[in-house]
């Protein structure tokens, strides 16, 4: 999940250089890069693709992102999307376990007029200082919760944040970090706006990357490189993530050394995505 590229739902043009590109994620947005006007028409264009079934030809991973749980658009954005072959359902403007479950419990009312199948899984972003401070709450609420999703434009910009200072991305970086790590999910890093300014991505991705996140959004195809280089694992993670898999498999999966190193269950599942990863390296980049 090193790259997830976002489409607006509503630009049919894209859609296929979308799943043609490197990105490991693609992100078909119903919100904010979807005027209202044209909410009606994206629902449609991106129903159309999915019922195609392209996407899994395409080998993607595929999220749609839908409008917030208190906006008129979110009981028609539902009605679309549930019913599709999608991995996750981006859902934004959360701020608090309560309002996480009644979203979800609009989501089973419609899951349960459906033909049966497994429940979707949910990537929640944190984009408020209120949603923030519950992170981690908000991801233990509730098993659908997959992974946190960090929005720095809508945390920094109400509030004079600076985010051309690194120190404050990576202290939203790190609390959030620590929220999905309480709660046993992943974390994703932001995306990043400004198109030509490869510099400031990488710094983003890299001080995430540091800190355990998964991948980092895109919104510009160029944009999927760096965030697929960045969290790439390098060659020397590969091969000791293979040593310890080995040894997990001769002697069990409690305690024991790799490389001179007590391993454990943790180490164990981190050697694991790392090699998940790197076989979608050499199937994607």
């Amino acid at each position: 999940m090193r790259s997830k590229l976002f489409v607006p739902g509503n630009r049919p043009a894209l859609f296929a250089k979308a799943l043609a590109s490197a990105a490991d994620l693609v992100s078909f947005d119903l919100e904010d890069a979807v005027a209202d006007a044209d909410k009606d028409e994206a629902r449609t264009q991106v129903s159309t693709l999915l019922r195609s079934g392209t996407q899994r030809t395409a080998g993607k991973q595929v999220i749609v992102r839908v409008n917030g749980w208190d906006t008129s658009a979110w009981e028609a954005d539902l009605r679309t999307v549930l019913p599709l072959d999608i991995d996750l359902v981006n859902l934004p403007k959360v701020e608090s376990p309560v309002q996480l479950l009644q979203a979800i419990a609009e989501i089973e009312a419609i899951e349960a007029r459906l033909p049966a199948r497994a429940p979707v899984g949910l990537l929640v972003n944190i984009e408020t200082p209120r949603a923030l401070r519950h992170a981690d709450a908000i991801a233990r609420a509730h098993p659908r919760v997959r992974g946190l999703q960090l929005g720095l434009g809508d945390l920094f910009e109400p509030h004079g944040i600076r985010r051309s200072d690194l120190r404050n991305v990576h202290a939203a970086q790190y609390a959030l970090r620590m929220a999905a790590a309480e709660a046993g999910v992943f974390a994703y890093d932001a995306a990043f706006p400004g198109l030509d300014d490869e510099a400031g991505f990488l710094a983003e991705a890299e001080s995430a990357r540091a800190l355990g996140y998964a991948g980092k959004s895109c919104v510009h195809p160029r944009q999927v490189a760096w965030a697929n280089t960045v969290f790439a694992p390098s060659h020397e993670e590969i091969e000791a993530a293979r040593r310890t898999v080995d040894a997990a498999a001769r002697t069990g999966e409690g305690a024991f050394a790799v490389d001179g190193r007590m391993v454990d269950a943790p180490f164990l599942a981190r050697a694991r995505s790392v090699l998940a990863i790197a076989h979608r390296k050499e199937g994607t980049a």
